[in-house]
Parts: C-alpha cells; sequence; structure tokens
C-alpha cells in the first residue's frame, strides 16, 4: 500500500486541486493509494477544509496536530501515523502545487530497485520554472554545500517529493530526526545513504506555488547551515 504524506500549514487555496490530482494518480496505482493531510492547526481553515474534502474522498485521511511545528515534526507524525497503518511505501510531497503529483509513480517505480527514490531538480532532465535568478544562485549553493560538507553524490538533497520504502523508514531511526525545517530533507536522506540504503534521484521539474505564501524564512535558513556540517560530525564520530 502507497500512502502519500501532505503536510499543510495555511494552503486552503492549494488544498483541494492538490488531493484531487492526487486521487487522479492514485487511482491508477496497483493497489490504489491514500493520502493522509497534515495539518498544523491553520488559521485559515486549511484543517476543516481537509476533514469536508475527507468525507467525500475517500482515499482521504486527515490528522490534525494542535499547533505550528514546523515541517520535520509534520512529517514524523505523519510518517509515524502511514507506518502504523501498514503503508509499505510512503511518499511526501509539498501542498503548494510546487511538485507534480504526476511524478509520484515514476518516484514509486525507482524503488523496485532503489530503497529511497527523491524527485530531483539538479540532475539531467531535471530543473525549475518561474524562478527568479537569485532564488536559482541560492537553492544551488544549498544543495552543493550540502553535498560537499556530507560527501554524498545527491544532487538535490533540500528536495521535497520523495517516496521512501517502508524499510528505509524504520531503518533511519525516525526517533532522532529533529530539524524543524528544510533541514529535515537533508538529513532523512543523509541518514539513508549512512545506513545503506539505496538512493535514485529521478528528474523533476520544480515551478513556483499558485497561491499563498513561502514557509522559507531566515530561520529555516540558519538551521540548515549549521545542522549539516553538525550531520556530517555525528556521522564521523559514529553518533548518526
Amino acid at each position: 500500500m502507497l500512502w502519500v504524506c501532505l503536510p499543510t500549514y495555511n494552503e486552503r487555496d492549494n488544498l483541494e486541486p492538490m488531493l484531487r490530482a492526487l486521487g487522479d494518480v492514485l487511482a491508477r496505482q496497483t493497489p490504489e493509494g491514500r493520502v493522509l493531510v497534515i495539518d498544523d492547526a491553520s488559521p485559515d481553515g486549511t484543517g476543516e477544509l481537509a476533514d469536508l474534502l475527507a468525507a467525500e474522498l475517500s482515499f482521504v485521511e486527515v490528522l490534525h496536530r494542535p499547533g505550528r511545528e514546523g515541517l520535520g515534526p509534520a512529517y514524523l507524525a505523519g510518517f509515524h501515523r502511514v507506518l502504523a497503518a501498514g503503508a509499505e511505501l510512503v511518499a511526501q510531497i509539498d501542498c503548494d502545487l510546487s511538485h507534480d503529483p504526476e511524478d509520484i509513480p515514476r518516484l514509486v517505480a525507482a524503488t523496485a530497485e532503489a530503497d529511497l527514490a527523491i524527485g530531483s531538480r539538479y540532475v539531467k532532465g531535471g530543473g525549475t520554472r518561474n524562478w527568479g535568478a537569485v532564488r536559482r544562485v541560492v537553492s544551488r549553493a544549498g544543495c552543493f554545500y550540502a553535498r560537499v560538507v556530507l560527501g554524498v553524490p545527491v544532487r538535490d538533497l533540500t528536495g521535497g517529493i520523495k517516496c521512501f520504502r517502508r524499510e528505509t523508514l524504520e531503518g533511519i531511526d525516525l526517533d532522532r530526526v529533529s530539524p524543524k525545517g528544510y533541514a529535515f530533507q537533508v538529513e532523512t536522506t543523509y541518514r539513508a545513504i549512512r545506513r545503506g540504503f539505496r538512493v535514485a534521484e529521478i528528474p523533476i521539474v520544480f515551478s513556483e506555488r499558485r497561491a499563498g505564501g513561502s514557509k522559507m524564512s531566515t530561520g529555516i535558513v540558519l538551521e540548515a547551515l549549521w545542522r549539516v556540517p553538525l550531520l556530517r560530525l555525528q556521522a564521523l564520530l559514529g553518533r548518526l
């Protein structure tokens, strides 16, 4: 069974089109997959809309959390929920429609040989759309920084669309993963590599969000900057 974890915070305008797009994709999976919406008490009513859509769409469930804690804790809560529900494959995707749900079947297919499939902007065939020059430079620099410091070949360590095999999530010690922001993406992939799991990068095109505001902040950037060398140090000390 495939489960898709979809964290939300103030994504009311994007939630319904995303869920309907995911529904179209999952209907073509064998067996059909399910979606877990993980809402951090969005003040814009995203959680309430998620409940209404779950009542209509049989493949949707909703996990309500008491407040905003960040992307990492939301995903961790979702991972634990779907693993308990028997998920064999766990995909993750942002709700802002920057990632194309149609890419999920390609990631799922890649897990036939890989333990973790990452949608990558920075391999041949991948890219970004509707980004300014500054954002392209910042994103590339961040991925290069993480790749060099950690000493791994993965080109898009901050990518947000992935598919894990169950065994991968169970093997990376989720209870020790603590980043709040996008450093979470780096750490889960790095832990998978360190534990000997096979990682595949599948080219995807990432677009600017259609509605709502970005969750990126100075604090999230700073967290990534200091957590990357910390991960490397922990690995060298055998504590990862």
